[in-house]
């Protein structure tokens, strides 16, 4: 309370100090233009100076309100433009993954048109063009798409290759990656769509280069991995006893396996069966008891019995002598039957035949009990095993109503 009747008391001593010095002096002002002028006192001059300088300051305040009121009105009209844009493309993605494409093509490019980043929207129509399959507007998309962003060479690129790989064209789809391969560091994908490449057009040595970079970029699981690599190296076995009739090229290719896969048992077994196609029983000879000395495999043992070694009578001891550890074995004994009928041994060879048969009731042990038998002279006990080896074999017969009893030929004659 003190301080306000202070301040009214001031005001009051400084209007009166005021009135006292204009009535002392009032003071002399005049303003001439042309024929005009203007005549007043000093205190007057300032009043109207005072007010001509508020009402400039206002009208300048009004301009700019308006002036920014319009970048305001734009800057909406286009935060709304771009909110559109992205729920169009937001519909046009979530319509991609449910199948309609071309509802999906039609939000995205719309999406396209007023989004600050429109290459998803292009990159995502050229996929929605491939599935419609036109080809034509898949090619412009992609090229929209690159004209979008100038640094989106390599999305594009990557993006066009796995096109071209979903509809088989491997080579083409090659063309591409290998421009890009060169940024392998930093896009790491590219092999992954350079392995399909290859896997595609089967060039497996171009694949065997490739894996130790998949392996190191980790571009693809460690199991799916290690499928590849054994994949890839049976099949260069493949082709390199394919080549040469010699066997060189194929034991050149064996000593070029990797030391892990030469223990894998699919792809020792693989080997050992193309040395015994290409007739080079020697080696397959040497490396089956090697290998079946480390890790049993039946199928091996079953190659062993192919094998037509320089001396059988020591073959057939060789497989005598895992006998006693692998007495259930069937591919053993089916083996060991084989090689005693190459020594004509045709007592030994049935029983182990038989012993086989006991175990596992398979067409080839039925097969080899039918055609021994045969030579033995007994065609009836030999055309069971060949029916019975038939029947195992067809498998996929559909259930047919059968006789209840067969009535003899002598019969069905009396009867006509």
């Amino acid at each position: 309370m003190r301080k306000l009747f202070a301040l009214v008391l001031i005001a009051l001593l400084l209007g009166v100090g005021i009135v006292a010095v204009i009535e002392t002096d009032p003071g002399y002002v005049l303003i001439a233009y042309g024929n005009y002028t203007i005549e007043t006192s000093l205190w007057v001059g300032i009043v109207v100076l005072g007010l001509f300088t508020l009402g400039v300051y206002l009208l300048l305040r009004l301009f700019r309100r308006l002036l920014g009121g319009q970048r305001s009105l734009a800057s909406w009209l286009g935060g709304r433009r771009t909110r559109a844009a992205s729920r169009l493309t937001t519909r046009g993605l979530i319509s991609f993954i449910e199948g309609n494409w071309s509802r999906a093509r039609r939000q995205l490019l719309r999406g396209a048109r007023n989004s600050e980043a429109p290459l998803v929207n292009y990159l995502i129509s050229a996929r929605a063009s491939y599935r419609l399959n036109e080809p034509d507007k898949m090619r412009e998309y992609l090229g929209a798409a690159e004209a979008a962003e100038s640094e989106a060479g390599i999305a594009v690129e990557l993006t066009q290759a796995e096109l071209r790989l979903l509809s088989g064209k491997y080579e083409q789809a090659l063309a591409t990656l290998v421009r890009a391969r060169r940024n392998a560091g930093r896009h790491p994908y590219v092999l992954d769509l350079l392995h399909r490449a290859y896997y595609g057009l089967k060039d497996w040595p171009e694949l065997v280069t490739l894996l130790p970079e998949l392996k190191k970029y980790k571009v693809l699981p460690a199991e799916a991995l290690e499928s590849l690599e054994r994949e890839v190296y049976t099949e260069m076995l493949a082709a390199s006893a394919t080549a040469d009739d010699s066997g060189e090229a194929l034991s050149q290719a064996w000593q070029k396996m990797p030391p892990a896969l030469k223990q894998d048992a699919s792809v020792l077994h693989r080997y050992v069966a193309l040395l015994v196609q290409g007739g080079n029983h020697e080696a397959a000879e040497k490396v089956i008891p090697r290998a079946l000395k480390q890790n049993w495999d039946s199928r091996l043992v079953r190659e062993f019995g192919y094998v037509q070694g320089q001396d059988s009578a020591r073959q057939l001891s060789q497989a005598e002598s895992w006998l006693p550890a692998h007495t259930d074995d069937p591919q053993l004994l089916l083996c060991l039957g084989r090689l005693a009928a190459r020594e004509k041994l045709w007592g030994k060879a049935r029983d182990y035949f038989e012993s086989s048969y006991r175990l596992e009731r398979s067409a080839e042990t039925c097969a080899e009990l039918g055609r021994l038998l045969v030579a033995l002279g007994e065609p009836k006990v030999a055309a069971a095993y060949f029916r019975e080896g038939l029947q195992l074999k067809e498998t996929g017969l559909p259930e047919l109503p059968m006789p209840e009893s067969t009535i003899p030929a002598a019969r069905r004659l009396a009867g006509s």
